[in-house]
């Protein structure tokens, strides 16, 4: 097999060659199709120190072999998953994966259209519905705020509160067209993020939401989530604190604030880390029934240290609409 390995906490990765591996277990050998690309990809390699890493946590991919308590899967088999940060990553030709985090791809979609679903369906999903606890039938009409709604995971956000929850979605953007993007996927309004996005919000005349998920700069929208969220109200997070804050902004609310790390039941090995394959079985229905689209931005068709490079400064602007993804490996055999 071939792989794109990471040496330092800065630069471009290096093709590399390693034996392939024999699954055992719950493992997949898996030839991996098409990825994406996510945040997550350079505050891993930030990291590294002595070990090189293989980075990359969204792959469509085809099984070539199984480990012998994998009874759902067999060779052939079309799959998509995100994987487990303790393990080498998908930006290779090959890739060893836990059945229990993988599920049956999509059939109406292309390998590079399944790729970009994984990582961010999964944190969406568990952000609204294991986080915040949203119930599909007594929250409906319920407001939600999503900070940073044309990324990946906002792009799955809004359609996932609007099309199962039934939740009032508002999003707010930073440019036209993030506007247009968002409206597309069905945000019922829009709200500029530059400049004060707390009196931005309040001049739209917009109700208090009942629940606000931040998926920009935690530190800097902190006091405008405290201001605006309604009592009684609960805030997710997905992007770490960098500096302290004061939880008691949130006291006379008696509001709440959760977490979501997609790689938590992976991290810990929790009881429930199998929820992730029924999740990603749940999304695949969900595209196939044509309840939700995929989230595509940009397409290469090819994966590799350069075109690999390039996906990564787009991400890194930090204006992109939905998600980037890339094709198998170049000279990896990956189909």
């Amino acid at each position: 097999m071939q792989a794109l390995q990471f040496t330092h906490a800065a630069g471009p990765a290096q093709l590399i060659c390693q034996e392939d591996a024999t699954p055992s277990g719950f493992d997949l050998w898996v030839a991996v199709n098409a990825v994406g690309v996510n945040p997550v990809d350079k505050k891993i390699q930030s990291t590294i120190t002595d070990t090189p890493k293989i980075l990359g946590w969204d792959a469509c991919a085809t099984v070539v072999a199984v480990g012998e308590k994998v009874s759902d899967f067999q060779p052939g088999d079309r799959v998509f998953y995100a994987g487990d940060l303790t393990r080498p990553g998908c930006f290779a030709s090959h890739q060893l994966v836990d059945s229990r985090l993988v599920a049956h791809a999509p059939q109406q979609l292309t390998e590079l259209q399944t790729a970009s679903l994984p990582l961010i369906s999964l944190t969406a999903w568990e952000l609204l519905f294991n986080r915040l606890k949203i119930s599909l039938q007594k929250d409906r009409g319920k407001t939600l705020l999503i900070i940073g709604g044309a990324g990946g995971v906002g792009s799955m956000l809004i359609q996932l509160a609007k099309q199962l929850a039934g939740l009032q979605v508002i999003a707010s953007t930073g440019s036209e067209q993030s506007t247009h993007w968002c409206q597309q996927l069905g945000a019922d309004h829009t709200v500029s993020h530059h400049g004060s996005l707390s009196k931005n919000y309040e001049d739209a005349q917009l109700p208090a939401p009942d629940y606000i998920i931040c998926l920009a700069n935690s530190d800097d929208y902190y006091p405008v989530m405290a201001a605006l969220i309604k009592p009684q109200g609960l805030i997710g997070l997905a992007v770490s604190f960098h500096h302290p804050v004061d939880l008691n902004l949130l006291k006379n609310k008696s509001a709440g604030l959760v977490w979501e790390f997609m790689f938590t039941r992976s991290l810990f090995n929790t009881a429930d880390m199998e929820q992730q394959k029924r999740i990603l079985q749940r999304i695949a229905e969900l595209i196939d029934a044509e309840t939700l689209i995929h989230p595509v931005g940009r397409e290469f068709d090819q994966l590799s240290a350069s075109t690999l490079q390039q996906a990564h400064d787009l991400l890194n602007q930090g204006n992109q609409q939905g998600k980037i993804v890339l094709g198998p490996l170049a000279g990896g055999d990956g189909k």
